[in-house]
């Protein structure tokens, strides 16, 4: 058999002289590339949105469960590690008036919070309470059923202690039915002695950029000898673990047909190309080209053809996600009800492995697969009958 390069040579000029048909198959592929490119790196920045949402909102990249208060939030903020806020939760009851309520009441740093978390944005009257004042931020659905407003007062009743006269700072809303059903709000030092050793905190610990939670976490293994619990986001919201992978798998099967489409497309295209030219490819077997050779031929002129056009594709595909990522893309509209957009609705996509290999690689598959059939034409023919079929 000659050399391949021989043959990526004599292909290359085949395609050449065949410029429109050339043109019209690689404007396909080169546009399927492209969309599928940008499309993986929307679905890539849409499960980001979700995730930044969802931890932004309160709960941060990984939680601490009942840390002992010997272990303080310096002790967790090691490298990699944008914040820690420490969080002391107790079931209490609240009263206003006859109406009383149960609740689970938060003890916040109100500065840290409104600086990690974006639920003090969430407020629908009022605001967040500040440090150092006798003031509660309620769910809509506690200040319904209490039947209180921002300004109005309210008497706490945490494990025999009574504080009175809680003013109400502010009324939220997320949308997540875990916080708003039962959760309120109140500055560090309300309630309780800070002083008690026996008590345990929450810890939400909210990462830098690109830190994966089970680095960190493998990090405060050492503490307290190991009997620290420390969570990831994808543990505590397991159905947004599974949606992210769902979204994947969605996006990977869109991708599988597209280019099965487009290499039917292919095959059938060079096919109609090959009975064109059938006494062609006829004379260079008589000339003694093999029907291996010929073979290699056809293939070679798809595979070129295909590459071409797929790096084209995903170049046009990167340079559009990073014109989009830069100024994001606002989908506010459509997730206005959706509890993984309850902070932002803008995406910003990015490009991935997945995004940009994915893609080419399915692409330049297809497009091997695409180049059997026309290729088996023109080597299973037998040269009188090409001749005497022309």
């Amino acid at each position: 058999m000659r050399k391949i390069g021989f043959w990526a040579k004599t292909a290359f000029f085949f395609l050449i002289r065949s410029g429109r048909s050339t043109l019209l198959l690689s404007f396909m592929v080169l546009v399927s590339v492209s969309a599928l490119v940008f499309l993986s790196s929307m679905a890539v920045g849409i499960n980001d949105a979700m995730v930044r949402n969802s931890v932004s909102l309160y709960s941060g990249h990984v939680t601490g469960i009942d840390v002992p208060l010997s272990i303080t939030p310096e002790d967790l903020s090691v490298d990699g590690v944008a914040g820690v806020l420490k969080r002391e939760h107790r079931a209490g009851i609240f009263s206003a008036g006859a109406r009383q309520l149960q609740a689970i009441v938060v003890s916040v740093d109100p500065g840290k919070e409104t600086g990690f978390t974006a639920l003090a944005k969430k407020h629908i009257e009022g605001g967040y309470p500040e440090q150092g004042s006798r003031s509660v931020y309620l769910s809509a659905y506690l200040a319904e059923n209490l039947m209180v407003h921002t300004g109005d007062s309210l008497d706490l009743s945490v494990g025999g202690e009574v504080v009175r006269g809680l003013l109400v700072s502010g009324v939220y809303k997320t949308g997540v039915d875990q916080i708003d059903r039962s959760m309120a709000f109140v500055p560090s030092g309300v309630v309780g002695n800070e002083g008690d050793v026996a008590r345990q905190w929450q810890a939400a610990v909210f990462l830098e950029e690109g830190v994966d939670p089970a680095s960190i976490i493998e990090r405060y293994s050492h503490l307290a000898d190991g009997e620290l619990k420390f969570k990831s986001w994808a543990e505590l919201m397991p159905d947004l673990k599974e949606l992210i992978d769902l979204n994947y798998v969605s996006m990977s099967i869109v991708m599988v047909i597209v280019f099965a489409v487009v290499a039917i497309g292919i095959s059938s295209s060079f096919g109609i190309f090959i009975l064109r030219h059938l006494r062609e490819y006829g004379l260079m077997k008589a000339m003694g080209v093999t029907g291996w050779e010929l073979t290699l031929l056809i293939a070679l002129e798809v595979v070129l053809m295909n590459s071409v056009a797929t790096t084209a594709g995903a170049a046009i595909g990167a340079v559009a996600t990073c014109i989009s990522a830069g100024i994001g893309i606002d989908l506010s509209a459509f997730t206005s009800h959706n509890r993984y957009f309850s902070v932002s609705g803008v995406i910003y996509p990015r490009l991935t492995a997945y995004s940009v290999m994915i893609p080419v690689a399915l692409s330049l598959s297809f497009g091997l697969i695409a180049a059997l059939w026309p290729a088996s034409i023109a080597a299973r023919k037998k040269v009188a009958d090409i001749l005497r079929s022309n």
